[in-house]
């Protein structure tokens, strides 16, 4: 994967009951139905692809429902990234238990301090509580990318 790419169309398929992490993932089971319109996976994507091919950065989003703790949760689906873990960022956001959690890698996290990502985070939990996930994911995407800088 090369910076700029993006995996939030072509989520591998796993196994039934296990959650998907890459790119926008929809927990363990899909939907009955889909949560979010073409045009706004449209947003996210060019948001996922731009904040990573600006930065070098791996970006994924998880939407869904995550198990207690929900931190660490999150940081097994941000482990499941692989070689990419490093130097990735995981967005894990479950609308029903009213939580996101932002996990970096070891790479990533030098580059976007705890300061950068709780602002990222106020700005998202803003947009979420007026009802607006997508456009709180795509401002926090944009904010992260702005703090990171270009890639070296």
């Amino acid at each position: 994967m090369t910076p700029g790419d993006t995996e939030v169309m072509a989520v591998p398929a796993a196994a039934e009951g296990e959650p998907r992490p890459w790119g926008v993932g929809f927990g363990p089971v899909p939907p009955e139905r889909a949560p979010f319109t073409p045009r706004q996976l449209s947003r996210l994507d060019e948001a996922l692809s731009m904040a990573s091919w600006e930065t070098g950065i791996t970006f994924s989003v998880y939407v869904g429902a995550l198990e207690e703790p929900t931190h660490d949760h999150a940081e097994r689906l941000h482990a499941q990234l692989g070689a990419a873990a490093p130097d990735a960022v995981l967005i894990a956001v479950s609308p029903g238990q009213r939580v996101l959690d932002m996990v970096t890698g070891e790479l990533s996290a030098k580059r976007l301090p705890d300061r950068a990502l709780g602002l990222a985070a106020l700005s998202m939990q803003a947009a979420f509580a007026a009802g607006d996930l997508i456009g709180g994911l795509v401002n926090g995407l944009r904010m992260l990318a702005d703090q990171a800088g270009r890639a070296d």
